[in-house]
C-alpha cells in the first residue's frame, strides 16, 4: 500500500495527526504536557463528548446528523439533578428518567424524519431549540449540592482515571465491536451509501433511520448524566455548542457528510485531536475566544479533506473502469 492511499484511510491520518502534536507539545512544554495529570485531565474532558460523537458517527454513516444531542445532555442532566434535588428520589430512578426522556426525544426526531419524511436538519434544529428551553426551565440557573451517591458516579477514580474516562472506552469499544461485527448495525452502511439500493434488498431503512437517532439521544442522555454527576451540579447552558464539536471529531475520524464511510474507533481519534489541540491552546495561554477560530477552521478542514478524498476516490474508479 502507498503512502497517498495510507493517508486516505483517515483514521490512520488522524492517528499520525495526534503522535506529531504530542511529540512538538512534550518538546515544546516538557514538564507540563507529557505528565499524566495533564494525559488524565485531557481524557476526562474529552469523555463525554466521545460518547456523544460515537452516536453521530453512526448517524452520519447511515447518511444523517443530530443537532439536537448538546440540547438533551443538558436535559437529561437536568431531569436527573432535579428529581434528585428537589423530590429526593434515589439516584438510580433519577439517572433512568433523564436517559429515558433523551431517548423519547430521539424517538420523536427518529419518527418524525424516517416516517413522516422532515429533513434531518429542520427536525433537529427544531428540536435543539425546545429541548434547550425546557432544559433551561428545570434547572434555572443552576442546581447543586447534588448527593454524594449521584456524584460518585462522575467522580469516582479508578487506576488514576475518572469514571466517566472508563464509561467512554466501555462505549466505544462496544459499539465499535457491534459496527464491526454485528449484521443488524452493519446495515447503516448500505444505508449511508446508498438508501434506495438499502431498501430494495430487504432492509428496513426506517426502522434503522429511527433507532439511529434513538440511539445518539440515549448516549447523549447518559452523556448528560455523567456531566451532571462529574461537576456535581446540573445547567441548563450544558451541552451548548457540543453538536458542533462531535460532528467535527466524526468528520475528523473518517465520518463523510455524504454517508456510508468511517468507523466509531475514528470518533474517539477525533476528539482526541481537538481535546488535544484544546489542551496546546490552554498551556500555551492562547484566548479562550481563539479555540472557537481554531474549532471552525478544522472543521472547514475536514469537510474540505472529505470532499477532496470522496472526488479522488472517483476519479481512481473512473481510470479502473477505463482500463476494463
Amino acid at each position: 500500500m502507498n503512502i497517498n492511499r495510507l493517508l486516505q484511510q483517515r483514521e490512520i491520518a488522524i492517528a499520525l495527526s495526534i503522535a506529531v502534536v504530542c511529540i512538538v507539545a512534550s518538546i515544546a512544554w516538557p514538564s507540563v504536557f507529557p505528565t499524566f495529570g495533564n494525559l488524565s485531565q485531557l481524557f476526562l474532558n474529552i469523555s463525554i463528548e466521545t460518547i456523544v460523537a460515537c452516536g453521530m458517527m453512526i448517524l452520519l454513516i447511515s447518511g444523517a446528523f443530530d443537532l439536537s444531542v448538546g440540547s438533551v445532555v443538558a436535559l437529561s442532566g437536568g431531569i436527573a439533578a432535579y428529581l434528585l434535588y428537589n423530590h429526593g428520589m434515589y439516584p438510580l430512578p433519577a439517572i433512568l428518567a433523564g436517559v429515558g426522556a433523551a431517548a423519547l426525544i430521539g424517538l420523536i426526531n427518529g419518527y418524525l424524519v424516517a416516517y413522516v419524511g422532515i429533513n434531518p436538519m429542520i427536525q433537529t434544529l427544531a428540536m435543539m431549540g425546545i429541548v434547550r428551553g425546557v432544559a433551561m426551565m428545570i434547572s434555572g440557573s443552576g442546581i447543586q449540592n447534588l448527593h454524594a451517591d449521584f456524584t460518585v458516579l462522575g467522580q469516582s477514580r479508578f487506576l488514576g482515571f475518572q469514571s466517566p474516562v472508563w464509561i467512554m472506552m466501555a462505549v466505544v469499544l462496544v459499539l465499535h465491536v457491534l459496527m464491526s461485527k454485528h449484521v443488524l448495525f452493519r446495515q447503516y452502511y448500505y444505508i449511508g451509501s446508498n438508501e434506495q439500493a438499502a431498501i430494495l434488498s430487504g432492509i428496513r431503512v426506517k426502522r434503522l433511520k429511527m433507532h439511529s437517532f434513538v440511539l445518539i439521544s440515549l448516549l447523549a442522555g447518559i452523556a448528560g448524566v455523567l456531566l451532571a454527576a462529574r461537576m456535581g451540579a446540573a445547567l441548563g447552558t450544558s451541552g451548548r455548542g457540543m453538536e458542533l464539536r462531535v460532528i467535527t471529531a466524526a468528520i475528523l475520524g473518517g465520518a463523510s457528510l455524504l454517508g456510508g464511510t468511517g468507523k466509531v474507533f475514528g470518533a474517539l481519534l477525533g476528539t482526541i485531536f481537538m481535546g488535544l489541540v484544546s489542551n496546546v491552546l490552554i498551556i500555551a495561554r492562547v484566548s479562550g475566544y481563539w479555540q472557537d477560530i481554531v474549532l471552525g477552521i478544522i472543521l472547514i478542514v475536514a469537510v474540505w479533506l472529505d470532499l477532496a478524498l470522496k472526488k479522488q476516490s472517483v476519479k481512481s474508479l473512473k481510470k479502473v473502469v477505463g482500463k476494463r
